[in-house]
């Protein structure tokens, strides 16, 4: 009886099991699983940390703006336009099971306090990767009109798993949010690109043209040097040339 590990993890907890014999068991304990350790019959030989894996909730509070909007707004000639945005909401997420022995070894965790904190911590992470997605001016406005619409968006679950491969459960949820005319932006950012694209032609054509200038110019002066080499060896040819252009006359 002694060596059974789950009468130490109350129901819904975790336990990560650790001993002066044998260090750190590299499994978690689960409530309800059956599991039986030799060495924890050795009086005061194994701790048992308990930890609680629910989903966590956390607010998120987001200022910023459409990505290079006010210079779009100046350049077709827009003085009161406003790009910014902000929204109001919150993320949840719960740790992965899998990764509650490494993350405690790894971050010295020794009871809840501890994992909230690290968890906490966390979350500001995940709310910096967000923002930077949403403001990215790699990205257009699509996946920020989309969640303050209230629709999910699985690319960005996923970009969030992949950064942080030791929650699971990511959601974000927006309660409130001020958003700007993302029609109006999408038409002069067009504008723009286009005004970009055709001084690209341009000037793509204008360099052309110089270069094509350019090697026909020193194409006639290699002409004019091979004239100017066959008349110095052979001055017999200007006579000949000067002839030619009398009887032509």
């Amino acid at each position: 009886m002694f060596g059974w590990v789950q009468f130490s993890v109350p129901p819904g907890k975790y336990g990560v099991v650790s001993s002066k014999t044998h260090g750190l068991d590299l499994k978690p304990v689960k409530s309800g699983e059956f599991r039986w350790i030799w060495y924890k019959v050795i009086p005061t030989n194994v701790k048992i940390s308990i930890f609680s894996l629910d989903q966590n909730v956390y607010p998120i509070n987001f200022n910023s703006s459409l990505p290079s909007g006010n210079a779009y707004a100046s350049f077709v000639g827009i003085s009161n336009a406003d790009f910014s945005w902000n929204l109001h909401g919150e993320i949840s997420f719960a740790l992965d099971p899998d990764m509650l022995v490494p993350i405690a070894s790894q971050n010295n965790l020794s009871n809840q306090e501890e994992l909230d904190s690290y968890l906490k911590n966390k979350a500001k992470n995940i709310e910096i990767l967000l923002l930077r997605l949403l403001s990215s001016s790699g990205n257009d406005s699509t996946r920020l009109e989309l969640l303050m619409s209230g629709n999910q968006d699985p690319q960005l679950e996923k970009e969030i798993s992949v950064n942080f491969p030791e929650i699971n459960d990511f959601s974000i949820k927006i309660y409130t949010a001020k958003y700007p005319d993302f029609v109006l932006y999408r038409q002069i950012r067009q504008i723009y690109e286009d005004f970009l694209k055709s001084q690209r032609e341009y000037i793509s054509s204008s360099f052309g043209k110089m270069a094509e200038s350019h090697i026909q110019t020193q194409l006639r002066f290699e002409e004019l040097e091979r004239y100017g080499d066959m008349l110095t060896r052979y001055p017999i040819l200007l006579d000949y040339m000067r002839m030619e252009h009398e009887i032509s006359d």
